[in-house]
């Protein structure tokens, strides 16, 4: 299926974490690990907490190690949130989580109000793409290729009945040694079932602003899957050309009422506008990939192309293999989600007692380079 394409060139990640958290001692983070983690190292902050590298002494080999504080019961509905869906989305081009931990390495209480904090334990990629697009756009074919994974893991996610809601490029990381690809990131993943109406539940989903689509601007309440592929639409163009596609836009898809339909608006004429002459807008992309951003950054999000239909372009026929583009086997329900409005102490400590029960095993294979189907 992978066709040669040469390794891409990648930057000094060494001077890129240093630059993180500058001349900072790391007891100060907290991250009170126990005695199998060693050589920590700042990484930078997710969403919902800060990450870490560090060799694990059982395998001998780097992991990246998400801090969640537990400071109240939303901050535990929002771990207990992450940490179920990312030890159920089981897939090639999605980060692993190899074990979550409490403080000192312990196995995680029965109750959520004796813990301080919990760690996620997963697998640590070479880089992510927001730092490979500091040096411009990526040729065609990397492109298409790590483009292809993403839409991948992204069908796999979808039929998980989980989206992702803060999909850009330091979101998706990379081995370039492999042109590997892997989503990662889930702080602000949400269950939606579509055999149950989430209307007035969904809390507003806080995207970063040069990837959110326009129906989070006009109901950032009421959303579905398409958001995911507006903002892995506005990543390919990006890819192509190193530039943001809607660099321009000013508002957050959670501001005033006002500024949201002023920036709506601005999308809306940027659609009319890129409707006719999107190849004029991008004259420096490929023909099919131009096709393929029409399809999938649409402003009505019924018209938008799903992850599934979007792995049929013929952008991506050079890889595309239907039998080997998976889906959930076992897709959430809205008995695992936890609807703000459902949450009670009682349901966290039962969250809490389902992972307690849970332990992701040891995984010796966690990361194998040797094993590249691309």
């Amino acid at each position: 299926m992978y066709c040669g394409c040469s390794t891409l060139l990648v930057p000094n990640t060494s001077e890129v974490v240093l630059n993180v958290i500058p001349n900072t001692p790391l007891f100060l983070h907290g991250f009170d690990l126990g005695g199998h983690f060693v050589d920590l190292r700042p990484l930078g902050t997710g969403v919902t907490g800060l990450v870490l590298s560090a060799v694990d002494e059982r395998s001998r080999q780097r992991v990246a190690i998400k801090k969640l504080v537990m400071r109240d019961a939303l901050t535990v509905k929002h771990a207990l949130r992450e940490v179920k869906i990312t030890r159920r989305l089981h897939h090639e081009n999605v980060v692993s989580v190899n074990e979550v931990l409490a403080p000192y390495g312990l196995p995680l209480p029965r109750d959520p109000t004796q813990l301080s904090a919990l760690y996620i334990v997963q697998e640590c990629m070479e880089t992510d793409l927001a730092r490979l697009l500091e040096q411009g756009p990526l040729p065609t074919g990397h492109a298409t290729l790590l483009f292809y994974q993403l839409l991948r893991g992204l069908k796999f996610i979808h039929s998980a009945n989980v989206l992702h809601r803060d999909l850009k490029p330091a979101n998706i990381f990379i081995n370039t040694d492999q042109l590997l690809l892997k989503i990662g990131d889930f702080g602000l993943a949400r269950i939606v079932d579509p055999n149950y109406s989430h209307k007035g539940y969904l809390s507003k989903a806080l995207v970063t602003k040069w990837y959110c689509s326009p129906r989070l601007l006009l109901s950032p309440n009421n959303y579905t899957k398409a958001i995911d592929m507006w903002a892995a639409g506005c990543i390919l163009a990006e890819m192509l050309t190193g530039r943001m596609l809607f660099a321009g836009t000013s508002a957050v898809c959670h501001t005033a009422s006002t500024k949201t339909l002023m920036t709506l608006m601005s999308y809306r004429n940027t659609m009319i506008l890129v409707k006719k002459p999107f190849s004029g807008l991008l004259p420096e992309v490929d023909a099919q990939a131009v096709d393929f951003l029409e399809r999938i950054l649409t402003f009505n999000p019924m018209d938008r192309l799903t992850a599934e239909a979007a792995l049929s372009h013929p952008f991506f026929q050079q890889y595309s293999c239907p039998e080997d583009e998976p889906t959930s086997s076992h897709p959430f329900r809205i008995e695992d989600e936890l609807e703000d409005s459902l949450v009670t102490e009682q349901s966290l400590k039962d969250g809490f007692l389902s992972l307690a029960r849970f332990h992701y095993g040891y995984n010796n294979n966690y990361i194998n380079k040797n094993n590249n189907k691309y």
